[in-house]
């Protein structure tokens, strides 16, 4: 049974940084892409940022480029985001979220944590 437990979530200021992780179980995590997602109150779900399996390819919305980075480690299972000089327009509720395949064309999804909040307010 997939499982993705997402953490790190919280509260920061504009312009300050925070580390998502999200701990994969139940599928081989180095054979399958991953991505991170959001969704903003009152909004629909953006897609953030999603990594190859082998990490050989990263892709970002425009709106995060140059301030978010992702990364995997594949000995741990684990898919990261980390976010820097946080805007209010990042608050969301993030979502960690498996691919189909490891090295995606069409970027389908089976499988989505819970979520954890992320806050950026003075």
């Amino acid at each position: 049974q997939v499982q993705l437990v997402e953490s790190g979530g919280g509260l920061a200021q504009p312009g300050g940084s925070l580390r998502l992780s999200c701990a994969a179980s139940g599928f081989t995590f180095s054979n399958y892409a991953m991505s991170w997602a959001r969704q903003a109150p009152g909004k629909g779900l953006e897609w953030v940022s999603g990594i190859y399996s082998d990490a050989s390819d990263i892709y970002y919305v425009d709106s995060v480029k140059g301030r978010f980075t992702i990364s995997r480690d594949n000995a741990n299972n684990t898919v990261y985001l980390r976010m820097n000089s946080l805007k209010p327009e990042d608050t969301a509720l993030y979502y960690c979220v498996k691919a189909q395949s490891s090295h995606p064309i069409v970027w389908e999804y089976d499988s989505w944590g819970q979520g954890t909040q992320v806050t950026v307010s003075s």
